[in-house]
Order: structure tokens, then C-alpha cells, then sequence
């Protein structure tokens, strides 16, 4: 990341990443450039099977989430005073990062509104969980796991993908079975 200090420290056995100052400009906009381009690969399958929420509204809910993720992680910044202060607004003020728990629930009012139940059965269930992820890939993204955010982007992709195949191909193979 350029601009801003990073350092690893470990964290129960892990490596983590702590930022000690402020992200640059450029650090978002990368940051929102992932977001745009995770949420484009898992909006793709859906938009390619022409439905609902496809490349373009994944797109905005991966870049919306991450600028949600870069407000709550940027405000104490913005807000103390002196940079002495900084700690103390952080340690009192936990409140920033309901930034984040409140794209959580934006999202699930989104999904709620693509879930159509249609005489027995549901539609759009599917969809909907794939924009409450795509939601959690712009968190990944706005607070600097970019890696994780991509892995798990391209992982579900290829999910998406392969689980189709498998379906179309169980279909036509009951749809056979069914003529002969």
C-alpha cells in the first residue's frame, strides 16, 4: 500500500496488517477499483443466465460497501484533532465500524426486495445471498484484505459457474429420461 505505514504484527498466530496513518487517495481508489472488479466476476454468471442483479448492480454493491468500509475506517482521521488524539477517539468510539455492520443491513432490505415466492415456489433466493456477498467482498476490499476479498470473489465465481453446468446437465438428463 503506498502512502499509508504499513507494519505486520502477528494476531493469534496469524499475520495481519496494521496501518498507522491515514490511507492515501490513490490506497482507496485502488481499493475501490477490487470492489468494482470482484463484484463484476461474481455478478457474471448471473448475468450471462439473464437474471436478476447481474454484473452491474454487483458492481455497485461491491464499490458501494467499500466506500461504507473506507468511511468507518477513515473517520477517526478525519476527526481528531491532533494526531495525539487519535487513539483516544479510536478506543472510545467503536461506533465506526457500525458503518459496516450497517451495509449488512441495507443489503438484506436489497435481497429482501429480489426474493419473489411465485405460486409454490421461491425465485431470486439465490441472487439475493449473491449481492449480500458481493457486500462482504466491498467490506474485504474497503478495509484492505484485497486478497481475501479476491480469492473469495474468484472462488465463488467458479462455484457459480461449475454448479450451473452440473444443473443444465441434470436437467437435460431428466428431460430424456423423460421422452424415452
Amino acid at each position: 500500500m503506498s502512502g499509508a505505514a504499513v507494519r505486520f504484527v502477528p494476531l493469534r498466530g496469524t499475520i495481519g496488517v496494521v496501518f498507522t496513518g491515514m490511507l492515501t487517495l490513490g490506497d482507496m481508489l485502488l481499493r475501490l477499483a477490487a470492489a468494482a472488479l470482484f463484484g463484476a466476476a461474481v455478478g457474471l454468471e448471473r448475468e450471462l443466465i439473464g437474471k436478476e442483479a447481474g454484473v452491474r448492480t454487483n458492481i455497485i454493491v461491491a464499490t458501494g460497501a467499500a466506500l461504507f468500509a473506507l468511511a468507518g475506517i477513515t473517520l477517526p482521521y478525519l476527526i481528531a484533532p491532533t494526531p495525539a488524539d487519535l487513539a483516544e477517539i479510536i478506543a472510545r468510539n467503536g461506533g465506526f465500524l457500525s458503518l459496516i455492520g450497517n451495509v449488512v443491513l441495507g443489503v438484506g432490505f436489497l435481497g429482501a426486495g429480489i426474493i419473489v415466492k411465485h405460486g409454490g415456489r421461491v425465485h431470486g433466493l439465490t441472487t439475493a445471498a449473491l449481492v449480500w456477498f458481493t457486500a462482504a467482498v466491498g467490506v474485504l476490499c474497503g478495509i484492505g484484505l484485497v486478497p481475501l476479498a479476491g480469492i473469495s470473489a474468484g472462488g465463488l465465481a467458479l462455484l457459480l459457474f461449475l454448479l450451473r453446468k452440473l444443473d443444465v446437465n441434470r436437467i437435460e438428463e431428466a428431460e430424456r429420461a423423460d421422452r424415452e
